[in-house]
């Protein structure tokens, strides 16, 4: 299969991953769009619209108010064309944002945070199995050891993976384990140590001091490994996906974000709302159940897969 093939395909997944975000918006946005004029009235069901699909009031406002001026400057008076710089003003939201995938081309060590239920054993599962298949050697430590059966649930992705791992008891040092997977990890010559984390949020201090002793750990074992830290969240939660993602963000310094689930939720939107208010990027999306359908995070293809209209197909 060619790379255009493979492009085809990843966008028909993501369009299809986005099947009840988009159904709800396009029948929403038709409704206001049907309006025989620009008016106040017509301002207000866009946002409403745009904040029901779970932009945010922020980027919600912030939008409907751009297009606003954009609409007065340029004296747009059928609401058609109003739809097409609604189009071009969330795709400019969103082309700032492309993330980097540098762990994929020096030796790295990635933790994983995220609240229980989000995905987070499951993608870090689908992340090893890519990983592996771009040619980089991969590992997996299961340093959550808070939360029962987490060890192994993590094996069941680790073998499916067919990646080595390193786990603890329940109740162990998440500390012990992360010591033990990197001495394995250096001795093997791993390219990439995918790190289990609890995604506790009760207690956003003791999150942090407990992230904070496993990044001492790494600093001081593995000090020449590039080190980025994820947080997994799950876009059926909608509004709380932002809230958890503002959380976590507080609690620990994070380098990206996975937004599991995008094929069960109508609140596709997230993405959007996310972009808007945090500096982090979204690094994967999540379409459905299959490896290959945790896909890079593009921008622009994930706005045309939001907006694309049947007769666009």
């Amino acid at each position: 299969m060619n790379q255009e093939q493979n492009t085809t395909g990843a966008f028909a997944r993501l369009r299809a991953g986005l099947a009840k975000t988009r159904a709800q918006m396009s029948e929403s946005l038709a409704e206001v769009f049907s309006s025989e004029v620009i008016d106040d009235d017509f301002f207000d069901d866009l946002e409403e619209v745009l904040i029901e699909s779970d932009l945010g009031p922020a980027a919600a406002c912030d939008i409907v108010d751009t297009l606003r001026l954009k609409v007065r400057v340029h004296s747009i008076l059928k609401p058609a064309k109003a739809r097409a710089v609604l189009n071009d003003l969330l795709m400019e939201k969103m082309t700032g944002t492309k993330a980097d995938y540098d762990y994929l081309e020096q030796t790295s060590v990635i933790f994983f945070t995220g609240v229980n239920g989000a995905g987070k054993t499951t993608t870090i599962g689908k992340i090893a199995s890519l990983a592996k298949n771009a040619g980089r050697s991969v590992m997996i430590a299961g340093a959550d050891t808070f939360r029962a059966a987490a060890n192994e649930q993590l094996m069941t992705w680790a073998n499916r993976a067919g990646v080595p791992m390193i786990g603890g008891q329940e109740g162990a040092d998440p500390g012990s384990v992360l010591y033990d997977a990197i001495a394995s990890a250096k001795a093997k010559k791993i390219d990439l140590l995918l790190v289990d984390t609890a995604g506790r949020l009760q207690n956003k201090t003791n999150l942090m001091a407990e992230l904070e002793k496993l990044y001492r750990i790494l600093k001081k074992q593995f000090s020449e490994a590039h080190l980025e830290t994820w947080l997994v969240i799950d876009a059926t939660t909608g509004q709380n996906a932002l809230s958890q993602a503002r959380q976590f963000s507080e609690a620990a310094p994070l380098d990206g974000l996975i937004i599991t689930k995008m094929d069960g939720s109508a609140k596709g939107g997230i993405a959007i709302a996310i972009t808007e208010e945090m500096d982090v990027p979204i690094k994967y999306i999540g379409v459905g159940e299959k490896i290959s359908d945790l896909q890079r995070f593009d921008p622009e293809a994930y706005i045309r897969a939001l907006l694309m209209n049947e007769e666009e197909e």
